[in-house]
């Protein structure tokens, strides 16, 4: 083969690859955009799981909130109701003990003032300190209340559970195990919360209590 022929190839050759490089470039281009893309779409398939996610927490939250705000707006109802004198339940008797009825009102109205924390310590002291009066089951029912909203959960149990075990023809006995329920709730103990629920229906039927705890079991 003549120098001028090998000479013609090897121009042809580079030739090839000065024409196939740009090609071979735009393709490599095309390949690295593709999986960019590809990256960017799982990416915002993530973002709108999490977002999906952080939705459905935050429902959750919601749904909890209301159901606080459901038991502590009852509560403060039916103390509105027994201190007038109205609705359906029967006022609680008047102690003739001016410093005991003196102690059980300053108790109460930290309550009513969303003292809870104060509250639940004033209320626990009134008990312990009366333990005979005819305002104890109110007392260990709104103690209950107090520890509830500021989150003692087996504390509010515990209370309304003596309040229940004590005085079950209390009037407000229905809400005190409604409240029990909503811990039990919080706590994620979950068949103990419907069966508290159930427990209600039963035992105090045709209730507003009672009512309610159908809802809730409905929702459940």
């Amino acid at each position: 083969m003549n120098k001028s022929l090998i000479n013609k190839l090897v121009v042809a050759s580079f030739s090839v690859i000065a024409f196939s490089s740009p090609a071979m470039a735009e393709d490599e281009e095309a390949r690295r955009a593709i999986l960019e893309l590809r990256a960017q779409i799982k990416h915002s398939d993530a973002m709108r799981n999490e977002l999906s996610n952080q939705i459905v927490l935050l429902q959750e939250d919601i749904r909890k909130l209301r159901g606080q705000v459901e038991v502590l707006s009852n509560s403060i109802r039916k103390q509105n109701m027994t201190l007038k004198g109205t609705g359906d339940i029967t006022a609680p008797t008047q102690v003739g003990d001016p410093t005991e009825q003196n102690a059980y009102d300053t108790a109460l109205d930290l309550f009513r003032q969303g003292n809870y924390q104060a509250s639940a310590t004033a209320l626990a002291n009134f008990t312990s300190a009366y333990p005979t009066s005819v305002l104890v089951p109110s007392a260990l029912f709104y103690e209950g209340g107090s520890r509830y909203a500021i989150k003692d959960f087996k504390g509010s149990i515990s209370t309304l559970n003596r309040m229940v075990e004590q005085y079950p023809n209390d009037p407000q006995a229905g809400d005190a195990l409604l409240v029990i329920a909503g811990n039990h709730y919080e706590l994620n103990n979950i068949n103990e919360y419907k069966s508290t629920l159930n427990r209600i229906i039963k035992q105090y039927p045709g209730t507003p209590a009672a009512d309610t705890a159908k809802e809730r079991l409905n929702m459940n």
